[in-house]
């Protein structure tokens, strides 16, 4: 049986630079037999050559619509809006299943068609856990901005984050940190909810990696209960746990309006500020690299950091790391009656049922 062809597509989503199939991913694939196109882009953070030297096929920008029908389509995010119909195997983040603006008519284009999704935020094992995530790399560097932020603060510069862009790879963006601290007299204490999960792990690790003092509380610390009166004698505090049920929030406006509050940064991993059980619900709308800092309070300083694309301030790193996670699964492609494909697909028929 010959392998599947995969075809990645080029980014269009804004200053996307992060992509699903790294140069080291497309060797591995056609050194299993799959066949490779890439698609040119002036976004992917890996540069063409790169991609060239290991063999796979180059071409233009955009030309997996002309694809031949039997090559899986391969991103990360959104397609490109338009209305003609998918008749391609997509894997890629469609952000379709929760109802989300124009879900209806991008699933009717799959079905006009013949096309078939298989998304990446559903590609579970059998504990329903996802098999590739950006969480680490998402703690790494929402710790990372909180460190900045506070450095700012204590600079007082207003606002403390403003124009964020991305960094060319770790080392880089360490160098930068520690530059700044070098500004100031002191260093920040961090207290990181969800320290044992991906994103916490990353968080706590920046933190590490910087040598500053970091409180790393789980399940453990926070069986009690909110809100947590400890978190006012941080200096930052990152929230990596998303709630999926009712329990007290970990932080209130009552909360951090007490005179002996310390706290200055706050940083929301989990960025979920639409959902029924958002444990800070203390704001509404997600930040961005652009607008990176809600002031929440204007008379002792306090900013909230809540960016929904954390692990883009890394794009190299974050690509790796999860490409490297989702290729053992795109090595079964050829055949998707096993592994993660058939929930997958299930969950997309059933889901274009309801249309």
């Amino acid at each position: 049986m010959n392998k599947a062809h995969i075809w990645l597509r080029a980014e269009t989503k804004p200053h996307e630079q992060r992509t699903a199939l790294s140069p080291k991913g497309a060797k591995a694939l056609i050194e299993a037999g799959f066949k490779v196109t890439v698609e040119c882009s002036s976004q992917n953070i890996f540069s063409q050559e790169l991609y060239r030297q290991v063999d796979v096929e180059l071409v233009a920008e955009g030309s997996w619509v002309d694809a031949p029908k039997e090559a899986i389509i391969l991103g990360l995010k959104e397609l490109p809006e338009d209305n003609f119909p998918l008749i391609h195997q997509h894997i890629y983040f469609a952000h379709a299943y929760k109802e989300q603006a124009g879900w209806q008519a991008l699933l009717s284009r799959f079905t006009r068609g013949g096309g078939e999704l298989f998304d990446l935020e559903y590609l579970v094992d059998a504990q329903q856990r996802r098999i590739a995530a950006f969480g680490y790399w998402a703690g790494f560097a929402g710790a990372a901005l909180s460190v900045l932020a506070w450095v700012n603060q204590q600079l007082s510069i207003d606002p403390p984050l403003a124009d964020i862009s991305s960094y060319k790879d770790k080392q880089q963006l360490l160098v930068d940190l520690e530059q700044a601290l070098n500004k100031v007299e002191g260093q920040p204490t961090l207290l990181v909810i969800g320290a044992k999960g991906r994103s916490g792990k990353g968080a706590a690790d920046l933190a590490k990696a910087l040598s500053l003092d970091v409180l790393e509380w789980d399940m453990a610390e926070t069986k009690k209960g909110g809100p947590f009166v400890e978190i006012n004698q941080a200096d930052i505090f990152i929230n990596c746990v998303l709630i999926n049920q009712d329990l007290p929030p970990f932080i209130t406006s009552e909360l951090l309006s007490k005179p002996d509050r310390k706290l200055s940064v706050i940083v929301d991993v989990s960025c979920d500020p639409y959902g029924s059980y958002n444990p800070l619900p203390i704001y509404q709308q997600c930040t961005t690299f652009k607008t990176p800092c809600l002031r929440i309070d204007h008379t002792k300083v306090l900013d909230l950091i809540a960016i929904d694309h954390l692990p883009s301030l890394l794009p190299k790193e974050s690509s790796e790391d999860y490409g490297e996670q989702l290729l053992t699964h795109l090595l079964t492609l050829d055949d998707k009656s096993q592994g993660v494909w058939p929930t997958a697909l299930a969950l997309f028929n059933s889901k274009t049922n309801t249309i």
